[in-house]
């Protein structure tokens, strides 16, 4: 039983003597003074109305019917009718040893009470390798799910693979006509295309290996109309010229279908498989893997798309416009209606998103967790809108929105554009600042909020680097119990009652937190609260080791000692651990 659960229970005692049934009131929060106690609660103006009593006089009352207990030290009354309790150093010393005990398991719980949870997150088109702004995604959606899993959730990550649509067209285009440059026919690209060098290199790949197989003349991608040098997309940036270099785009990919034919798949898919590959091969370098990848495509091939857009026109959610079929969105909050189905009976990208998250509903998950870009915010009211129309649940989707992370190198913003070519990936991120900086840095702010990822700080060893703050503090423990030389599982039997100094109960007190953090990140579904505490706990440790020695002559003391930072080396190898970065032993 921790400090704070014993005190529960004493109040409890002490509450049901005064008022039967309330006990269930009782909820103790930390003070942020610390003359206010170790624990504080209010009980007592909470009983006041029901009871119809003075709560100052109700907390004497409470307090006077306190058992006795070797652990409290005191209770005092304070304000309106706050009751301040303060424990005795031998109340946080336990927790050393629960530690010992639990090893790489303190910290979790059954809060979750085995809840199934779906997290999707990263779900990037594989159109091109991650970009440093996916990484972002990565980490959070990785940590979020070690933290519920540590809280009591039974957890599916899940990548959402969109492998049909527009994006992967334009990626097959892009493919094959740096394929035919490959054999000296230079068809003008478009820059709206796929620019990257990885596309020179997928057509490469695929001329080394079938020569001048997928090789056409390029007068006839266009229904005979000639490519030349000069037919460049229209210049400009607004609206409408965006609109005809798009357009340009489209009839350019439904050119090379009917040129290629049946051969056009290969192209499709051979994209489509390098850049998943690339993808996958990518996270699990970076620590991040998934329980399941999802086929947008396999929605559409087994008719879940048809099914859901025929179930909402059955229940009248769709009506006709202009050819195209919309749904009534505006009938359940979002700011207008959106098509479903072209004019040219193409299913949209909602279509397959209604479909998919039905899917998830059909998985029996009891909660669903979307990580999008914040971008996507706008997109939240409609699928919900979708939910709400097909009868399913909206308030088991949760949608947690990352901001984009801005890269700074040499204090100077890096520009990235996919599409363009002109981008940081995340394998070269992690190549220079190490997985461990980009894990922990990614996960440093919350998700929603404005990040910048300023590698020379990321790249250095100094306590201004909170990464290498951190796994310092671990790696020093470690050198201590180096020089000690002794087993630590000897240390069980320390007398722990030596550890009195303010340095060791603020250490202690900290441990003790730890399982609540958890439990707090969890439900708020921020795995930044993590790395706040191991900052925390770090500096803790650091300033400890830099007031006391703690291999001295004194051997009670010395092994006392030794446990506690024994066990905060526990805790910060357990908090790096959920965010997917590495305890050093060495630095």
């Amino acid at each position: 039983m921790t400090p704070k659960e014993h005190l529960t229970s004493l109040l409890k005692l002490a509450v049901a003597n005064i008022a039967p049934g309330q006990e269930d009131t009782i909820e103790l929060e930390r003070p942020k003074a610390a003359g206010h106690g170790d624990f504080s609660c209010n009980v007592a103006m909470r009983l006041a109305k029901t009871l119809k009593k003075n709560p100052r006089e109700l907390a004497q009352a409470i307090v006077a019917d306190l058992p006795a207990s070797q652990l409290l030290e005191k209770a005092e009354i304070a304000g309106a009718g706050f009751i301040n309790l303060f424990l005795k150093p031998a109340a946080w010393a336990q927790v050393v040893h629960t530690i010992r005990t639990q090893g790489g398991t303190y910290g979790h719980s059954d809060a979750g009470h085995g809840q199934k949870v779906q997290v999707e997150f990263v779900s990037a088109n594989p159109t091109g390798p991650l970009h440093v702004g996916h990484g972002r995604g990565a980490a959070y959606g990785a940590s979020l799910a070690n933290v519920l899993e540590a809280a009591g959730h039974a957890v599916t990550r899940e990548y959402y693979v969109n492998d049909a649509g527009r994006q992967m067209d334009i990626l097959a285009l892009s493919t094959w006509l740096r394929y035919l440059e490959q054999h000296g026919i230079l068809v003008p690209f478009p820059t709206n295309a796929y620019q990257g060098d990885y596309v020179r290199e997928m057509a490469r790949a695929i001329a080394d290996e079938h020569g001048d197989r997928y090789v056409h003349e390029p007068w006839r991608i266009l229904d005979g109309v000639p490519l030349r040098p000069d037919d460049e997309l229209v210049a400009g940036g607004d609206a409408e010229a965006k609109m005809q270099n798009e357009a340009h785009l489209d009839g350019l990919i439904a050119a090379s279908k009917r040129l290629l034919g049946a051969e056009y798949p290969y192209f499709h898919g051979f994209a489509l498989n390098e850049q998943l590959s690339d993808c996958r091969e990518d996270l699990i370098e970076f620590g991040v893997e998934f329980n399941e990848w999802f086929s947008e495509k396999s929605l559409f091939d087994t008719g879940k798309v048809a099914s859901a857009v025929d179930t909402l026109k059955k229940n009248g959610h769709l009506y006709e416009q202009d050819g195209a079929l919309w749904f009534k969105a505006t009938a359940f909050g979002d700011e207008k209606d959106r098509v479903v189905q072209r004019a040219n009976g193409e299913y949209t990208y909602f279509a397959s998103d209604i479909a998919y998250h039905a899917n998830k509903f059909e998985r029996g998950f009891d909660r669903i967790i979307d990580v999008w870009g914040a971008d996507h915010h706008g997109y939240i009211p409609r699928v919900k809108a979708a939910l709400i129309a097909l009868e399913l649940d909206p308030e088991k989707l949760t949608v947690a929105l990352v901001q984009f992370a801005v890269l700074y190198r040499g204090g100077q913003k890096v520009q990235m554009s996919t599409r363009s070519g002109s981008f940081v990936t995340l394998r070269e991120l992690r190549s220079e600042v190490g997985n461990d900086a980009a894990r922990f840095y990614y996960v440093l702010r919350k998700s929603d909020q404005h990040l910048d990822f300023d590698l020379d700080l990321a790249k250095s060893q100094s306590s201004d680097n909170p990464v290498y703050y951190i796994q310092y503090a671990h790696a020093r423990v470690c050198s201590v119990l180096a020089e000690w030389g002794g087993n630590v599982s000897g240390l069980e039997h320390a007398a722990l009652d030596k550890l009195t100094s303010a340095y060791e109960l603020t250490l202690m007190k900290r441990l003790l937190e730890y399982p609540e953090i958890v439990v707090a990140s969890a439900r708020e579904l921020s795995p930044h609260l993590i790395a706040y505490y191991l900052k925390d706990l770090a500096g803790d440790l650091h300033t400890y080791y830099n007031a006391e020695k703690f291999l001295v002559e004194d051997e009670a003391l010395k092994l006392a000692r030794l446990a506690l930072v024994a066990a905060t080396r526990q805790v910060l190898a357990n908090g790096l651990s959920l965010l997917g970065v590495q305890a050093p032993e060495k630095m």
